[in-house]
């Protein structure tokens, strides 16, 4: 029986690269340390494949995505070192076995090959987040053939899950791996970083690497998805799916390094996998509290959200409009106002449709309008499926009258939404939206969505929400 020798956490940096960073590098040199010692480990375990799990391949939204291609090839040109190159062999044996058991688990896996590729307009050559840790490997050991995968947005039980999948293919077989988590840790560390600063950054970095270092398993799982987002990590799918392939085994962990000079946190970590462990199995655990959670959160529901939901819930099942329910209260009834419903699944938008004037003769009614479009019609999206209509939360916002401003000052962007419009373009952006932190990015954004240049003669009108969520 085959078995995952170890898992790994690795980051990614091209800077690491001494043919990229040129010296720079040596800024992380901690980082370099420890990788190489992950390389080192590698090479003392001998696995006959190494399945990696990259953010920065193909990510689709509703699927996982793996290779399917004999060979793999990639080099780091867009990095500027197009001398540094890689050509591997896939272990199609596993990674075909992977997807048939991620298959059975209702986890839907997107086979890349060329026309794949070429269907999607996507890349099939290694990515950096593939390249980088396997650039550290090489130089130690090289007799390995490679699965890389790219997660997908999924949740993170459906992730956890498809590590499982990862855990049961290899058991089939009879060659040993292991599993290679590439990920970076916050983004926004430092104002010079990428993405500037924010203190959910440094709150998430010390969380997870504390967490890492105590194995807490369950809490890794449960971090806080609105925490990551507001930190801008990639690696967390990665772990996800990584701890996953050990479900049911005793696991020990060691945090090896972690820095962040250049405003991204930098996480390298050692997994131990050794005797099988029934009382570590926490797929079914995870899934529960999951569901419970959502019994939680639509248990708390007003009638604003409890609307919305069954108007999508209807539409999906029934494919009709609900008529409004008797018991609604006379304030939905009697007034009119523009309203937007969104639509989350796992944190992360799944759809938003809004009026910014009534359309209808009521509240009620623009909020059962509202919610079946962004559910069903968001050219942005899919339209919603029935089985992810339990997983789903809403929110709904009721727009105030909208009135002109005199300068910028008169504007916050977590009080006021924005409504920018020259003739017949206009474009609007609600207020208190994550990632939305200075009324500069307020107003380029609203103005993107209208199709205005910034230096057009614009109007700008402000406008309050009461938000339901």
């Amino acid at each position: 029986m085959g078995k995952i020798l170890a898992g790994y956490l690795m980051p990614h940096p091209p800077i690491i690269l001494k043919e990229i960073g040129r010296g720079k590098e040596k800024e992380i040199q901690n980082t370099i340390d420890g990788m190489e010692e992950i390389a080192k480990d590698i090479k003392e375990k001998m696995p006959k494949t190494i399945i990696l799990i990259t953010p920065h391949g193909p990510v689709f939204s509703d699927a996982i995505a793996i290779s399917i291609k004999s060979q793999l090839e990639g080099n780091m040109a867009g990095f500027g070192a197009e001398q540094v190159k890689m050509i591997k062999d896939n272990d199609l044996e596993i990674a075909n076995r992977i997807i048939r058991y991620s298959n059975k688990r209702n986890i839907p896996c997107a086979m890349v090959d060329d026309e794949f590729a070429k269907e999607y307009n996507i890349s099939t050559e290694l990515d950096h987040g593939t390249m980088v840790p396997l650039y550290f490997v090489d130089k130690e050991y090289i007799h390995y053939r490679l699965i890389p995968i790219t997660y997908g947005l999924l949740s993170n039980e459906d992730l956890y899950s498809f590590g499982k999948s990862i855990q049961e293919a290899v058991e089939e077989g009879e060659e040993d791996v292991v599993i290679i988590a590439s990920g970076d840790l916050s983004h926004k560390l430092k104002e010079e970083g990428p993405y500037g600063y924010n203190s959910a950054g440094e709150e998430y970095d010390r969380l997870i690497m504390d967490l890492i270092e105590s194995l807490d398993v369950e809490k890794i799982i449960n971090i806080d998805r609105n925490l990551c987002e507001e930190a801008g990590e990639c690696g967390m799918r990665s772990i996800d799916i990584m701890l996953g392939s050990c479900d049911g085994y005793e696991v020990s962990s060691e945090v090896i390094s972690y820095e962040g000079p250049f405003g991204v946190g930098y996480g390298v970590a050692k997994f131990e996998i050794h005797n099988r462990d029934g009382k570590r199995q926490l797929l079914d655990k995870l899934y529960k509290t999951r569901k419970d959670k959502m019994l939680e959160i639509k248990g708390k529901e007003d009638e604003y959200v409890k609307l919305a939901r069954q108007s999508l819930e209807n539409y999906i099942k029934n494919g009709n409009v609900i008529e409004i329910p008797k018991e609604i209260s006379s304030q939905l009834i009697k007034e009119k106002k523009g309203v937007f419903v969104s639509i989350k699944k796992d944190g992360a938008l799944r759809g938003c449709i809004g009026t910014i004037e009534a359309t209808t003769e009521n509240v009620a009614r623009e909020i059962i309008k509202n919610a079946i479009k962004a559910g069903a019609e968001d050219p942005r999206f899919f339209p919603v499926e029935e089985e992810e209509l339990e997983y789903l939360t809403y929110s709904v916002d009721v727009l105030m009258s909208p009135e002109p401003i005199k300068s910028f000052q008169d504007l916050d962007v977590n009080k006021y939404g924005i409504i920018v419009s020259l003739n017949e373009r206009r474009g609007l952006l609600l207020p208190n939206l994550k990632g939305v932190d200075s009324v500069e990015e307020q107003i380029r954004i609203a103005l993107g969505k209208a199709g205005i240049a910034a230096n057009e003669g614009y109007n700008i009108q402000r406008f309050e929400v009461i938000r339901h969520n």
